[in-house]
Formats: structure tokens, sequence, C-alpha cells
């Protein structure tokens, strides 16, 4: 059936939308926990159900290297391999390729790239027809095509060059995708923080697409690449505005690697819809909790003996149940349940976020709602 996205409510450049899929809907802004290996650490397909997270990310690189995408579709395919009937979106694996690099050199020619497997070293190719196949076989929702990112800062010629060759790949994509009636295909925009360039890339990316009334040769959606590597905020932001201002606005817009709460809220202003990162599990993994105050470093010695939540305008059930003082006593132990727990909230806060500010749109308050968040993260 595609893609359908009505847009609910506007303020500003800030907007909610409800996107229908043949799974179901999501209504943005939408945060997407990240699942590198079909799972997200510390947390299980129950946990996401209760949390109410309508879309989990997965992550190509690894689960075509383990256990194979020809495992996972022999096990029923991403869904039933992860016990989850929510909404999945898989990345193409270019990020990984160039970042998981170990000092081999990574072959990168005009038809793909060549590069070694982070677990055994063994030699693996991707290219942007191979990157569609990989994920029809583990049968996401939502893929991603084949892109190249840049480092950042990273020359003009670079970034041009990076930009030329995801047109290409995105072309490729779309002419390589099969399954139509329950897989959604987003194309990448590239460009570093060149404003100018990040508009051309969005221009033509979307001047791919063509005039094909039946879609099958159209990006369901768009994501904004190449930010959130090291980049200031003052460079992200205007380079998120080149980008989604030449974006069609009947189309989600998805800014890839973002779960930063300024951040988030900033790219919101902006009119994007859909993020993801690992920022919350990762910090709560390592006792960093996230509160409308602020970050907290739960293995601070100040929270031994503390009675309180983690946060106390949290509803989530960590908040709920435990203190700072004995979830500082899990994390200072070693006990698994520390991090599980501090990770369960952190997603739960993180969540609460994004539909706050939905709420804030809906009620043409979202400026005032943007300005606390930065008061506090920015």
């Amino acid at each position: 059936m595609g893609l359908e996205l009505r847009v609910d409510a506007v303020d500003g450049g800030a907007r909610a939308t409800t996107i229908t899929t043949h799974r179901g809907t999501i209504a943005t802004p939408c945060f997407m926990p990240v699942g590198t290996r079909g799972t997200i650490r510390a947390a299980d397909s129950v946990d996401l159900d209760r949390l109410g997270a309508p879309v989990v990310l997965a992550n190509t690189y690894h689960l075509m290297l383990k256990p194979g995408a020809e495992v996972v579709a022999g096990l029923g395919g991403l869904h039933r391999f992860m016990g989850w009937d929510g909404h999945i979106l898989t990345d193409s694996g270019g990020y990984q390729v160039f970042s998981l690099d170990d000092g081999a050199k990574v072959a990168l020619d005009d038809d793909g790239v060549t590069f070694r497997s982070t677990y055994d070293g063994s030699t693996h190719r991707l290219t942007p027809e191979s990157a569609v196949a990989i994920q029809e076989a583990l049968g996401a929702d939502i893929q991603m095509q084949l892109d190249i990112c840049p480092a950042l800062p990273s020359p003009p010629d670079v970034l041009r060059e990076a930009v030329e060759s995801t047109l290409v790949w995105g072309g490729r994509a779309l002419g390589a995708r099969r399954r139509f009636d329950d897989q959604l295909l987003f194309g990448i925009v590239q460009g570093g923080v060149d404003t100018e360039l990040r508009a051309e890339a969005a221009e033509r990316t979307v001047a791919l697409c063509g005039e094909d009334p039946a879609g099958q040769e159209r990006f369901d959606g768009f994501g904004v690449g190449g930010l959130s590597v090291g980049e200031s905020r003052a460079e992200m932001v205007p380079a998120i505005e080149a980008t989604t201002a030449h974006l069609p606005l009947d189309r989600p817009r998805y800014v890839m690697g973002l779960g930063d709460p300024a951040g988030m809220v900033e790219a919101v202003a902006h009119g994007v819809d859909l993020f993801d990162c690992v920022l919350p599990t990762r910090h709560g993994r390592h006792g960093t909790i996230l509160t409308s105050a602020g970050r907290i470093n739960l293995k601070n010695a100040q929270w031994a003996t503390a009675d309180e939540p983690l946060d106390p305008t949290c509803p989530c059930e960590v908040c709920a149940r435990w203190s700072k003082g004995y979830l500082r006593h899990l994390i200072a132990v070693n006990e698994p349940t520390g991090p599980r727990l501090a990770t369960l909230h952190n997603l739960a806060w993180t969540l609460r976020l994004v539909d706050d500010m939905r709420q804030a749109i809906v009620e043409g308050r979202f400026e005032a709602l943007r300005r606390d968040v930065l008061a506090v993260w920015g």
C-alpha cells in the first residue's frame, strides 16, 4: 500500500504528522530506539511494547554478518526473529562500513564498497543493489538506500564526491527494489554542513523519483545523513534547515543518528519527523540519566542515599518504583539490573519528550517548549 502522510498540525516550522504504512501508524515527531543486532541492549521487545515505541531501528551491517540475512529470512524475517510487531527500520550498513574500519583500507569504487568484517576480518561487499536485497531479506518495514557518509570536517571535494555517489546509488536502489507492498525505501541526502550543497543534494534526490504515479520508483521518505557526527549544533541546524526546505511535504523527513534533546527540538523546529540514536541506551548502560533538569551521573557518591526517583516529573515504571540510591547501588556493584533499569528510564524519558513536542505543536506552543528544552540542554 505504500506510505501515506497526514499533517495533523503545524506550529511555525514544526509539524505533527501521522504516517500510515501497511503495518499501522506512526505519530510524529517520533524517536526510534536502536536495536543494533536485533535487540536493544539491556531491553527486549516486551519492554518496547510497554514503552509504546512505534519504530525500532536495526543495523544491516551487523545483521548481514551475524547471523546473516539468509538466517533471519529463514526464521521468518526480523519481526518474527525479534518477537516484535511494531515497525522496523533498517539502515543500509554504509555508515558502519566506514566507521568500523579497523585500519584496513575500505575499497570504495563507483559500483560499491568492499570492506572487512569487524568480527573476523573476512571480506564483504555492498552495492546499492545488494543493500536493497539484504534489507528485503531481513524484512524491515522501512529500508535506507546505500550512501556515503563522510567524516566532518571534510574538504569540499570529499563532500561533493559523497553527494554525487549517493545520488547515483539512490537511483540504482530505486531500480533494484522488488518489495513494494510491504516495504518502504528512503533516499538519503548528504552534503555535510555546506548549506548550498545540502540544498542542491535535496533537490536532486527528490528529482531522482521522477514522475511515477504507481510510486514504484519513488522514495517513500528522505533521510538527512552525514550529520550528528561531531559537528557543532550551530553547524548542524542550518544544514538541516537547508535540506528540509527542499523536501516534499507529503514524505517523512528523518535525521539519522540524532538523539540529544536540544538537537531533536531544533530539528523538529525545521520540519523533521523522525530520529534515531544510541544515546539514551548507551547513557543508561553507563549510569548517565536523562532528566527534566538535565543529565546526571548516577555513579556520583552524592546519590548513594538519595531516596527520590530519577526524575520526579517522569511517570515511567522505573521512577514510580525505585530510588536513585537503589539504582546507584545496582550500578556500583555491577548488577546487570542497574543498567537495564537506567536504560528503560532513558528510553521512556526520550519517548515522552517527542510526545510532548507533538502535543505542543498541536496546541500551538512549540516555541515555548523549544525554549524550555534549550534552557536545560542547550
